[in-house]
C-alpha cells in the first residue's frame, strides 16, 4: 500500500486509466449516452440558465462534447474551462460557431475572444474526474485546478462516472471537495 495520500492517488489514477483503457468504443459510447440522458432528465438541468460543463478528453473522460452542444441548443449559456498559468482556472462561454483551442494533454479550450463567465451567474457545475466515489469525493487529474476553483464557487456541483470507474472510497485531503449528485449508467447518488 503507498505511504501517501499522493502515491495513493497517483496508483488509483493508473488503475481507473487501465480499467478505462479496456472499455471498447460501443460499450464507452453507450456509457456516454446513459450518462448524458440521465444529466439531461434532471430539474436541476432544466432549472439552471448557466451551466458550467468541461469537454471531455477522448479516452479519458466522456465525450461530453456532445453534451455540451445539446444544452446549448437547448438554451442554455454553457461555460467551459480555460486554463491560466499559477494552476488557475477561469470559465469562458461555449461558443458554437467558434473553434475550440487544442492544449497540452489533449484538452480543447475556448479561446480568449470568448466571454469570461462570472462563478456567481453558475447555476450548475459538471465536474469532471478520474473516477469518483460512493460518497461523492472525486479523484482529479492531479493539476489541483477544479480544487482551487470549486473552493470559491456556489451552484449545484454534478458528477458522471462510468460504473466501470466507481470506487467505494478515494484517498481525500483537507482541500477535496465532492459533488452535490453523482450519476452513473445505472445510479443517482445524492449528498
Amino acid at each position: 500500500m503507498p505511504s501517501t495520500i499522493e502515491e495513493q492517488k497517483k496508483q488509483l489514477r493508473r488503475q481507473v486509466r487501465g480499467v478505462l483503457a479496456g472499455l471498447t468504443a460501443g460499450q464507452a459510447e453507450e456509457s456516454d449516452r446513459a450518462l448524458f440522458e440521465k444529466f439531461l432528465a434532471l430539474p436541476q438541468v432544466a432549472a439552471a440558465g448557466t451551466v458550467f460543463a468541461f469537454w471531455g478528453i477522448p479516452g479519458k473522460e466522456p465525450d461530453t462534447a456532445r453534451l455540451v452542444r445539446e444544452l446549448a441548443a437547448r438554451g442554455k449559456r454553457v461555460g467551459l474551462p480555460r486554463m491560466l498559468p499559477g494552476h488557475q482556472m477561469e470559465v469562458r462561454q461555449y461558443c458554437p460557431d467558434r473553434p475550440m483551442v487544442q492544449v497540452a494533454f489533449g484538452i480543447s479550450e475556448p479561446g480568449e475572444d470568448c466571454p469570461v463567465i462570472p462563478k456567481g451567474e453558475i447555476d450548475l457545475i459538471l465536474v469532471p474526474a478520474v473516477c469518483y466515489d460512493r460518497r461523492g469525493y472525486r479523484l482529479g487529474f492531479g493539476g489541483g485546478y477544479y480544487d482551487r476553483w470549486l473552493e470559491k464557487s456556489g451552484g449545484f456541483r454534478v458528477g458522471l462516472c462510468r460504473a466501470a470507474a466507481l470506487q467505494e472510497k478515494v484517498p481525500t485531503e483537507e482541500h477535496d471537495s465532492r459533488v452535490d449528485l453523482l450519476l452513473t449508467e445505472t445510479e443517482s447518488l445524492s449528498f
